[in-house]
C-alpha cells in the first residue's frame, strides 16, 4: 500500500458524511487503524476506534463465512437441494430445477426480491419471523418468495436469498442463527464488538444520518433479517475476518480450511466476478475480493488482495444517495490502492 495524505476534516465536510471509521491490513495483519468525524450529528459524541457501525449487507459476508465453516464440518453441503435441510418452510415446486446454496450465495438462486421489500424495522410493527417474510405476510415483503428462473442462470443480487440461508442455517443446527455465529465466529475468533442486538446502552453505536446530515428515523435503523443485512460491526473486526480468509488460504486457520477458503473466492457460474458471498475483480495487485454495505445511515466497504495480504475496511455513518466509489470511501480507496 502507497497511503496518500488524506484531509478528513475536509472530505467529510465536501461529502456531508458525519463520521468515518477504517482499518488498514498489510501482512496479513492489522497495521492500522483511523477514525474521524462525529457518531451522532449536533453533539460532540466522536468516532472512536470502536465504535460500531451499520454492515448492512457486508453482513452476508460473515454469513457465507458461516455457511462455508458449517459446508466443511459436513453439517451443510453447499451443492446439495435446500429443501432437504428446511422444515420449517420450503421453497415452492418449481419446473426450473432445485436450488442449492452455492446458488443463493452467489445470487444464482433464480429469486427475485420483489421491488420495494426488505426495508428497515417498522415499528409499528413486531419483529415478523423469517417463514412470515418468506411467505409474503409482512410489510417487508408482502409477495410470497419463489423462483423465477432457472438457478445458476442468471445473476440477480437476492437479500430473498440470504433469508433463506438464514432459515436453513436455524433449521439444521435448530438455534437462532445470531447464536450460530457467536459460536462459530464472535467468539472464537474474539469480534467482541460485532453483534446483531442492539443495547439498551448504545453509547459505543453510531447513528445513522441522511444525505442532508440529518439523523435517520429512530437514529439507529434494524433491519429484521440478520445473515442478510443485520450486523453491527467494526471495520476492526470485519478486518480480523478478512484476515482469517487470508491466513485459512495459506492452511494458516484453525477455523477454515483452504479447500473452503478458496472455494469462496473462486468465479460461480461463469462470473469471472462473483465468488461465494463477495465480490471479485482482477488488476495489477492480483485479485480483489470486496464486499459493499449500503443501507439506511449508513455505507460501507471491504476489499482485500488476498496475495499481497492486503485490506482495507471503511465504514461510514452516513447515506450520501450515491454509490460508495463516487463519495468518500472511493476517495480513501483510490488513496491507498
Amino acid at each position: 500500500m502507497k497511503p496518500q495524505t488524506i484531509n478528513f476534516d475536509k472530505k467529510l465536510k465536501d461529502y456531508q458524511v458525519a463520521g468515518v471509521s477504517m482499518a488498514i491490513i498489510e501482512g496479513a495483519c492489522i497495521s492500522k487503524t483511523d477514525c474521524f468525524g462525529f457518531l451522532e450529528t449536533g453533539t460532540n459524541r466522536r468516532v472512536e476506534h470502536e465504535t460500531i457501525f451499520h454492515g448492512c449487507s457486508i453482513s452476508k459476508f460473515f454469513t457465507s463465512m458461516l455457511v462455508m465453516t458449517l459446508s466443511e464440518r459436513g453439517i451443510l453441503g453447499i451443492d446439495r437441494n435446500i429443501n432437504g435441510y428446511l422444515k420449517s418452510w420450503k421453497v415452492p415446486v418449481n419446473s426450473f430445477g432445485i436450488i442449492t446454496l452455492r446458488h443463493l450465495l452467489s445470487h444464482h438462486s433464480g429469486i427475485v426480491d420483489p421491488e420495494g421489500c426488505f426495508s428497515e424495522l417498522i415499528p409499528l410493527f413486531d419483529t415478523p419471523s423469517m417463514v412470515e417474510i418468506l411467505e409474503g405476510k409482512t410489510p417487508y415483503c408482502n409477495i410470497p418468495i419463489e423462483v423465477k428462473y432457472k438457478p445458476g442462470s442468471e445473476f440477480s443480487y437476492s437479500d430473498a436469498g440470504y433469508c433463506i440461508i438464514q432459515l436453513v442455517i436455524e433449521d439444521v443446527m435448530g438455534k437462532a442463527f445470531e447464536e450460530v455465529m457467536e459460536e462459530y465466529f464472535f467468539l472464537p475468533l474474539r469480534l467482541n464488538n460485532s453483534t446483531y442486538q442492539l443495547p439498551s446502552s448504545k453509547e459505543q453505536f453510531s447513528c445513522g444520518h441522511t444525505k442532508d446530515g440529518g439523523l435517520v428515523t429512530g437514529k439507529y435503523p434494524i433491519y429484521p433479517y440478520p445473515a442478510a443485512s443485520g450486523l453491527w460491526t467494526t471495520p476492526t473486526d470485519v478486518a480480523l475476518l478478512v484476515i482469517e480468509l487470508m491466513n485459512a488460504i495459506k492452511g494458516e486457520s484453525n477455523q477454515f480450511s483452504t479447500n473452503c477458503a478458496k472455494e469462496m473466492i473462486t468465479p460461480q457460474f461463469g462470473k469471472e466476478w462473483m465468488g461465494l458471498g463477495v465480490f471479485r475483480d482482477t488488476n495489477e495487485k492480483g485479485m480483489e475480493v470486496s464486499s459493499l454495505g449500503w443501507g439506511v445511515g449508513f455505507q460501507s466497504m471491504m476489499v482485500a488482495y488476498p496475495d499481497e495480504e492486503s485490506g482495507l475496511v471503511i465504514m461510514t455513518n452516513t447515506d450520501t444517495g450515491f454509490h460508495q466509489l463516487k463519495g468518500l470511501i472511493g476517495d480513501v480507496y483510490r488513496a491507498y490502492y
